[in-house]
């Protein structure tokens, strides 16, 4: 069964989380909330999640097609609930940007699978605020 584990590493809100394979993330909160500011907040790290998930799910259907994907970074944006506990998301938006030589059918394909059927976090997070997505392929601008 996998696991992980979490180490408090100051008096504060600073931890290291680790996996069985021995991969670290370190979490924290920022000073104005307490914290040490040396690790990603709780609530980043879901956001940095649903990139790293759905991100995997596209290079995978991306090398199926056998498009030449040379560059691929993603950026999310997201608000939260205001003076309510807890502080969930409201709204969560995707931005993929793409450069290779790309159909843009493939890749919207892609995008369309990997938010709406294979990645795990995408679908929780669905559960509690809507996802919006968009992409640009060589910066031309598409979106679901």
């Amino acid at each position: 069964m996998p696991k992980v584990t979490l180490s408090r590493l100051d008096n504060k809100f600073h931890f290291v989380g680790t996996n069985s394979a021995g991969n670290s993330l370190h979490l924290d909160t920022s000073p104005d909330e307490g914290g040490s500011g040396q690790g990603v907040g709780p609530m980043q790290a879901v956001a940095m999640a649903l990139g790293g998930c759905s991100g995997i799910d596209i290079v995978i259907v991306l090398d199926k097609q056998r498009q030449d994907l040379q560059k691929f970074d993603t950026t999310i944006t997201y608000e939260r609930s205001q003076n309510e506990t807890p502080a969930l998301f409201n709204t969560l938006h995707v931005h993929y940007e793409f450069e290779g030589n790309l159909d843009e059918d493939k890749v919207r394909r892609a995008v369309d699978l990997s938010i709406n059927k294979y990645c795990s976090v995408a679908k929780i997070i669905e559960k509690t605020a809507p996802i919006t997505v968009s992409w640009s392929i060589n910066g031309q601008h598409y979106s679901l």
